[in-house]
Formats: C-alpha cells, structure tokens, sequence
C-alpha cells in the first residue's frame, strides 16, 4: 500500500471516529500528531482531514444532493466518511488527484470497510458528481479561491 493510500484510510478513520463522536476531525487529528503512542502522521492525512473539515457544509450539501434519495443519516458512518473524503479530492484536490483516481481510490477505500453494496454507491454518487465536476469546481473556486 503506497503512502497516499495509507494517507487515506488514516485520514477516513479520523473522519469516522470524529463523526460517531460528535467532534471535529481536525481537533482530533492534532491530538495525534507527534504522539508518541501511535503511528505519525502523514502530511497528506492532514491536508485531507482539514480539507474536509473546511468544506464539510459544502461537501455534504453535494452529497446529500447526488446520492438519490439518501440523506447522510441513513448513509453507513464508513461510506459518509469515504464519500466526504472523495469528493473532497474529486473537487477540491483535482489538479493533484485526478478524477478517475479519487473515485477509485475511495471505492477501493469502502471495499475494505464497508458493506458489499457500498463500492456501488459510492461508485455512483461520486461518478454522478464528476460527470458535471468542471462545472462545480468553477463554481467553487469562483466564491472561494482560499480553499483550492
């Protein structure tokens, strides 16, 4: 497994934890940085956690559109997390992350933590997104460069 790879999943573990506590991601990543009792931390984990942290509003406001009649709350905890971290890198992360990539990426993500059917929604619900992608990015960058 390569080092964004690991990145990644590190970085879906916080957001999960985060999510099931009630806390916010960023904070409980700090709290892990430089610990001496666990693994460090990876740049790109915490670029991805407080890329996510930064835009969740508008994140989940994308998601809650494109994933077709699911509201986050019925989404399993494991495939909202891979599917803010997703569209995190699908929209916010594209000149770094390719399209194709972030998508499969997090499909390979929800394979090894989720449930069977998960890799086929978050396939679709990320999918449907990039097919209008150029659109949203504009639109994003266009009302706030601070967060490309």
């Amino acid at each position: 497994m390569g080092a964004r790879n690991k990145a990644r999943k590190r970085a879906v573990d916080v957001l999960y934890e985060a999510d099931l506590r009630g806390e916010d991601a960023v904070t409980l990543l700090s709290g892990r940085v430089g610990s001496p009792d666990l693994p460090p931390v990876n740049d790109y984990t915490v670029t991805l956690v407080e890329g996510v942290t930064a835009n969740r509003q508008r994140i989940d406001e994308l998601l809650v559109e494109h994933a077709e009649g699911w509201t986050l709350a019925r989404m399993p905890a494991v495939d909202r997390a891979v599917l803010r971290l997703g569209l995190y890198e699908l929209l916010w992360r594209s000149d770094d992350v390719p399209p194709a990539v972030a998508i499969d990426e997090a499909v390979e993500l929800v394979k090894a933590l989720s449930t069977d059917d998960s890799p086929r929604f978050v396939n679709g619900v990320l999918g449907r997104i990039a097919g209008i992608g150029d659109r949203l990015r504009s639109t994003l960058r266009g009302a706030n460069p601070a967060t490309e």
